[in-house]
């Protein structure tokens, strides 16, 4: 049955796409809860009309998506845990944890539903986890579980490269 999503459906399409769906899916969810309309010559003619409007809304989201991403991509939160004697946890960090973790330490607000990990996190250390914004857009943050620090590389690494140019200064200078 072709139906319009009146909003975005995962792993369907978004919102103003026309979609092929089962007969039960749309007249028992889709339809009740507002989510899509029959595709009908008239819907479809209406549909023409908003497309527009549709397509302005579209960039809002996408915009405000990639803007989320570069705030929290490669970024690294802290969540605590009960942890036992042999670094498992009493029970998994879960995608709640995880989004409260992001809106208090990044001050970003993420549904929990968005929050994507292939596996629950039942161990002490770090653990890469997948933030989908908005259909293709997505960003990739460290968990840190327990007591691991995170590293800072980044300021040692200058300074090695400031020692070793007088250095290398140093030794020119005498061979003139």
């Amino acid at each position: 049955m072709k139906v319009i999503l009146m909003g975005e459906l995962r792993g369907k399409g978004g919102e103003g796409d026309i979609v092929d769906v089962a007969q039960g899916f749309a007249e028992n969810y889709l339809f009740p809860n507002k989510i899509a309309q029959p595709a009908t010559p008239g819907n479809i003619k209406q549909l023409e009309q908003r497309r527009r409007n549709i397509e302005k809304r579209e960039a809002e989201r996408i915009a405000k998506a990639q803007e989320l991403k570069s705030q929290v991509d490669g970024k690294s939160i802290k969540v605590d845990a009960k942890i036992g004697d042999d670094g498992q946890l009493f029970g998994s960090v879960t995608t709640t944890m995880i989004a409260d973790a992001l809106k208090a330490q990044l001050g970003v607000e993420v549904d929990r539903k968005r929050v994507e990990h292939a596996a629950a996190i039942k161990t002490v250390g770090r653990h890469t986890v997948t933030i989908n914004f908005y259909r293709d857009i997505n960003a990739e943050i460290t968990v840190l579980v327990g007591d691991v620090e995170e590293p800072e590389p980044e300021p040692e690494a200058e300074e090695a490269e400031g020692e070793e140019a007088p250095a290398e200064e140093a030794a020119e200078t005498p061979a003139e």
